[in-house]
């Protein structure tokens, strides 16, 4: 297996959770659990210190970032300090050389100081979000999400929603039963619903802006069946109106729009992991008939669902 090299840009004083995070799960080889290939590198201007007096040793330079596959920015010291600029210019270099980038919580402000968030979905922290949006007006915040995912570029929010993202790439690379088995590993839930903003109490709420967590899990767990906003509104005890405008708050979408993108995924997994024919995951995922079920699968994947398929389910290569 070819050798994916992720660097991970490490800045003086940053906190070591999200320091820890990709080491966790992108560099550690677990007795009995398969190799996933990747080549993980510590990467520092030179011997700093970490939040917490670690110092990263042996650590490869800046430079690094260039040729990495992969490039991860966890937070930074300070997200009101400017980020330095040798990291910048690395991270836009490495950007420009076709690297896949990653930031987790307020690592963002370095993508955004490097440009490469114009006019692109983003997240970070909840608490750095008005600072990001007041430096950075080209990018498109939405800081209710975990993460994003835009691609070549993908942004997490605070603290612990850099595991989730972090889980998500394993499941981009190697298939949600990987990423699955690795969660289990490491004691953790493979995907999280909802969005930061169920851990935010707003000023002056009520107890109509209650989480609509509960209502989520439910939601989740009901994929199948013809759900509509007015099922859900009665379910939640709230207007549709109401519904639909702390809907978009917790999540960043409307109520249809996440339902869909959560049948899409159950989708995926059952593709992934079970034999059942295509039809039969349709109606499990609540997509309706075969043919629809192409047609939102392939809108929001890129490719058919018997295509999807075959790419996940080939046998590895011993």
């Amino acid at each position: 297996m070819d050798q994916h090299l992720i660097a991970v840009a490490v800045t003086a004083g940053a906190p070591i959770f999200e320091l820890a995070i990709p080491c966790e799960v992108f560099g550690r080889q677990r007795p009995g659990f398969p190799d996933l290939g990747y080549d993980l590198r510590i990467c520092t201007p030179g011997p700093v210190r970490t939040g917490g007096g670690f110092v990263p040793d042996p650590a490869d330079g800046y430079d690094l970032l260039e040729r990495a596959d992969t490039v991860i920015v966890p937070a930074v010291c300070e997200a009101y300090d400017e980020p330095p600029a040798d990291l910048v210019a690395a991270v836009a270099a490495a950007h420009a050389n076709g690297a896949r980038l990653v930031s987790l919580c307020s690592g963002a402000f370095v993508l955004a100081a490097a440009g490469i968030l114009d006019g692109r979905p983003a997240t970070t922290h909840w608490f750095y979000a008005d600072e990001l949006a007041r430096r950075y007006p080209a990018v498109r915040l939405n800081p209710s999400v975990l993460y994003v995912d835009d691609g070549d570029v993908l942004t997490s929010s605070g603290t612990t929603a850099g595991i989730d993202l972090c889980l998500y790439i394993v499941a981009r690379d190697h298939g949600a039963a990987m990423a699955n088995a690795l969660a289990r590993r490491l004691v953790a839930p493979a995907h999280r619903g909802g969005g930061q903003a169920q851990y935010i109490e707003p000023p002056g709420t009520d107890q109509s802006g209650a989480s609509l967590a509960p209502l989520l899990d439910w939601m989740r767990a009901h994929l199948q069946e013809p759900l509509t906003v007015a099922t859900l509104a009665q379910r939640a005890h709230l207007t549709e109106r109401t519904l639909i405008r702390q809907f978009f708050a917790t999540t960043g979408q409307t109520p249809i729009k996440w339902l869909n993108a959560q049948r899409v995924q159950h989708a995926r997994q059952l593709l992934e992991t079970t034999s059942l024919p295509v039809d039969h995951v349709a109606e499990a995922s609540g997509l309706g008939s075969p043919a629809n079920f192409r047609r939102h699968f392939t809108a929001a994947v890129g490719v058919p669902p018997s295509s999807y398929r075959r790419t996940f389910r080939t046998p590895a290569a011993s």
